[in-house]
């Protein structure tokens, strides 16, 4: 298991994202759409969510074994995301979300 991101649910996509690349030294674009974005920088990923598609959130990257241990473990639904990644959220003390997340399998060569 390890950091993936932070996510924060921003009114405006766009605006978020300009302002980080306008501020943040060294930010890059990984992703940009209508309702989600992700930003890279010093190492860190950000992403920004609209309210009614995701819950602002911290994720942790697991496998895909992992994700779906887990997954049983608490009772939740592994959805799949459109670029393919799989989660689900959980609620950890304080009312915090929580998202466990897993990447696509790259291919063995």
């Amino acid at each position: 298991m390890e950091f993936d991101h932070v996510a924060l649910q921003v009114p405006d996509i766009g605006a978020a994202v300009d302002w980080f690349l306008e501020t943040i030294e060294g930010a890059e674009i990984r992703y940009q759409d209508a309702t989600w974005a992700l930003v890279e920088a010093g190492g860190t990923k950000l992403a920004f969510v609209v309210s009614d598609q995701h819950p602002s959130h911290i994720a942790w990257r697991v496998s895909g074994r992992q994700l779906a241990n887990l997954a049983r473990t608490h009772g939740e639904e592994v959805r799949t995301h459109r670029d393919a990644t799989q989660s689900f959220y959980l609620t950890a003390p304080g009312g915090h979300c929580v998202e466990l997340i897993s990447y696509p399998e790259e291919p063995s060569l």
